[in-house]
């Protein structure tokens, strides 16, 4: 743990104390996780006060946890003749649109993450708050303490669905007018759920179902064997 990280977790604690649901330094980062009802008031002493002034949210993404921890690939049992294909359907690439997961035992299923950045103290921070309800995911907006936000919270209520209260303008971003569903969301198949097209005989674009089979992507595993020795022993 570094000692800057180390210092600004105890500033936390010292400062917040019960208002923080946990902080966490994990490689040399600091991790502080908030509930709702608390974000914007510890959101505003991060900014405002001297001992941390994060002046800028430089990032905010959704997360959904649906998943987490799950894999559908032997890896462990890959080889150098290549892989197995999916072990078990826990993946968005097998489904279609009404397919469901086996969710993990993970609480709470969507976040937001806000990463932060004092320029004052050269360091960096990331603030995370879980939605109470996954049914209807709603965090407040920080755009009033942040308001470069604004489209970051856009993309998140695109994307994952999560709804941002006090946001001045919480509509798409990213996909179509009358875009069905959330394609970040875990249960999203990858596939989609329409496909649309230019039709020349209407002159006009139409939407269809998809057509295309569900497929398995390839991961990329780093496998620890004779080509990475060296640089193993180097960092060692």
């Amino acid at each position: 743990m570094s000692s800057a990280a180390k210092t600004l977790a105890e500033q936390l604690e010292a400062r917040f104390g019960g208002r923080l649901e946990s902080v966490t330094v994990e490689r040399g980062e600091v991790t502080v996780e908030v509930a709702p009802k608390e974000l914007l008031g510890v959101a505003e002493a991060l900014k405002a006060e001297e001992a941390f002034a994060f002046e800028q949210a430089v990032d905010a993404c959704g997360v959904d946890y649906l998943t987490y921890g799950q894999d559908e690939w032997a890896t462990t049992e890959s080889s150098t003749e290549g892989y197995s294909r999916g072990v078990e359907s826990a993946s968005t690439g097998r489904l279609r649109f009404g397919d469901t997961l086996e969710p993990t035992r993970m609480e709470r299923r969507f976040a937001v993450v806000y990463h932060l950045l004092s320029y004052r103290h050269n360091r960096r921070l990331r603030l995370r708050v879980f939605a109470e309800d996954d049914q209807m995911p709603v965090v407040p907006s920080i755009t009033p303490v942040w308001n470069g936000v604004n489209w970051f919270e856009r993309e998140a209520f695109d994307l994952y669905g999560i709804l941002f209260d006090g946001h001045p303008d919480l509509r798409r971003i990213l996909t179509d007018y009358g875009f069905v569903g959330h394609p970040f969301r875990k249960d999203f198949p990858l596939i989609g759920n329409v496909e649309m097209r230019f039709d020349p005989e209407r002159q006009r674009v139409v939407y269809e179902p998809v057509s295309i089979e569900p497929r398995v992507l390839v991961p990329r595993v780093v496998r620890e064997d004779n080509r990475y020795a060296d640089r193993n022993e180097e960092e060692a």
